[in-house]
């Protein structure tokens, strides 16, 4: 099959007859409304063809641009091309644990719905299979439902008290309007009645992604344990392939009948132009499938680490641990390996490893590689090297803002109840003791760890999946952070920031300290906001 025409083929003209002349005209075209395939394709050409981008889009249709992509694409693996199609996707009604695991992806741009600004009493929440039958899935339908609707009301509760002990906190200065003020403390209450929602509540988010990132992406998805997750792939998948939502059909619709009474002819045409089906990517995402090489890798790494590590209670850690270098490249990898698949902290893994024989560790490596097909990137845990390791043991809920730094490699351990859960007593807002609702907190945080641990104690996979859920934000999770000097100094500088949330805060003000404690000439230069130091509540 030939997937270049004429214009594309080499020159026969000598190189003695070709003019050559300087030409200072640089032209910079800004392209809309090509579909995210065709203009994909016409960018390749520029390294296989001297046309130029006008040029190459109007020869351009979509037939053309999938012969060439099932070529190039498929046939020579040359995956780049998929790196000019950019494709904008709206994700509704899935729950926070499918989004946390649909946006770790390190080439990924989005914005998810804010639990800042946004009140989720009304958001819903997700339902899973439990996997049983008869009476014991009633039971277990029964109990998951109590106890998510137990969270919410304490959400609700706590939302409520936190921004009445704000109020008499903080009072309004002349200059600011009284709903500005009003709308600034109860995005403050939020930041602490957030720690309620389970993992179940509905959320909303957008993303832009380049279609090398959604097929990768789709495919770890399909390779998810959870039913929500492997279904969120599929409709990642179909979305991409099937007609997109087309936002000038709506506006035109309102035109055709003027149109048409000017000229039926130019209302069929423009018809055809802008009502026509797009399909954003139904080339480069149709054949992803899940990934063996993620499944069968996760399914060993899993067994050895149960058998290192099983019988070893995990370590009480540190919010933040910054791990320093004094393992080989060969154990740093074995021991994220393992880390990626167990629930103890680096550091006690690091250990474990280094005294194993090198035989061993080159075995762990080997788990990681030998399920790896031809077009297959190695797993995360390989990502090795990095100068800064921070082990942080934070809250999902400010888990989900450090997630979105991507100039990282981030390594993220399941969720588990195994670590507990965070209770903001204070910071920079009005804690949970000033509203005077610390025990009904504790209680509602227990009551759904108990919950969770119940649905999960049968055995089935789908019941074990299915207690995450209920697992509320507040809940601690383990990551491990891997980045350069220049990474550690922005996510210290940024997050540290009085505006942003106290969980996160603390985190970065650890992580600066745990610099300046190993580097303290670099770490002189880190512009950081001391997290000890009063903030004004009414700044954002």
């Amino acid at each position: 099959m030939s997937t270049t025409s004429p214009s594309e083929q080499p020159s026969v003209v000598p190189q003695s007859s070709q003019a050559t002349h300087a030409q200072n005209e640089t032209e910079v075209i800004a392209v809309h409304g090509a579909d995210p395939e065709v203009l994909a394709y016409a960018m390749a050409k520029y390294s296989r063809s001297a046309l130029s981008m006008r040029q190459s889009l109007r020869e351009l249709n979509a037939q053309r641009a999938e012969q060439f992509l099932n070529t190039f694409y498929f046939q020579y693996g040359h995956r780049s091309i998929a790196d000019l199609a950019h494709v904008a996707f709206a994700i509704e009604r899935l729950s926070m644990m499918a989004a946390i695991v649909l946006v770790d992806e390190q080439r990924w741009d989005g914005q998810e719905r804010s639990t800042r600004y946004q009140n989720f009493l009304k958001s819903g929440w997700y339902l899973p299979d439990f996997g049983f039958a008869g009476d014991e899935a009633d039971s277990a339908r029964e109990l998951y439902s109590k106890t998510v609707e137990d969270l919410f009301a304490a959400y609700a509760h706590t939302s409520a008290a936190v921004f009445e002990a704000l109020k008499k906190r903080v009072t309004c200065p002349p200059e600011m309007k009284q709903d500005a003020y009003e709308r600034t403390l109860k995005a403050r209450a939020f930041d602490v009645s957030r720690y309620l929602l389970p993992l179940a509540t509905n959320t909303s988010l957008g993303q832009i992604v380049n279609a090398r990132t959604l097929e990768t992406q789709v495919s770890r998805l399909l390779s998810h344990p959870a039913a929500e997750i492997r279904d969120l792939g599929a409709k990642l998948r179909d979305s991409a392939t099937g007609p997109a939502y087309n936002v000038y059909a709506e506006e035109f619709a309102g035109l055709r009948d003027k149109i048409a009474e000017v000229s039926p002819i130019l209302a069929a045409e423009s018809e055809a132009l802008l009502v026509r089906p797009v399909h954003a990517a139904p080339t480069l995402v149709k054949y992803a499938q899940p990934n063996s090489y993620e499944l069968e890798s996760r399914k060993e790494l899993a067994h050895t680490a149960a058998e290192l590590l099983g019988g070893l209670p995990i370590d009480p850690a540190p919010l933040v641990d910054l791990v320093e270098r004094t393992e080989s490249l060969e154990v740093e990898v074995a021991a994220t390996l393992l880390y990626s698949t167990c629930h103890h902290s680096y550091r006690q893994i690091r250990y474990l490893v280094v005294g194993l024989p090198a035989s061993q560790i080159a075995e762990i490596i080997d788990l990681g590689m030998r399920h790896r097909g031809r077009h297959d990137e190695l797993l995360r845990a390989f990502h090795a090297g990095a100068a800064l390791r921070f082990d942080i043991l934070m809250d999902i809920g400010g888990f989900r803002d450090m997630h979105r730094h991507r100039r990282c490699t981030q390594i993220i351990q399941e969720f588990t109840h195994l670590h507990g859960y965070e209770t903001p007593h204070s910071g920079d807002a009005a804690g949970l003791e000033e509203a005077g609702v610390v025990a009904a907190y504790q209680e509602s945080m227990e009551a759904a760890f108990a919950a969770s641990r119940q649905i999960a104690a049968s055995g089935v996979p789908e019941a074990r999946q299915s207690a995450i859920y209920l697992l509320p934000m507040g809940t601690r999770i383990r990551a491990l952070f891997k980045m350069d000097l220049a990474e550690a100094a922005y996510i210290s500088e940024l997050r540290s920031a009085p505006a942003g949330h106290f969980s996160y805060r603390r985190v970065a003000w650890e992580m600066y300290l745990a610099v300046q404690r190993q580097h303290p000439s670099l770490a002189e230069y880190f512009r950081v906001t001391d997290f000890t130091e009063p903030i004004d509540l009414l700044k954002r």
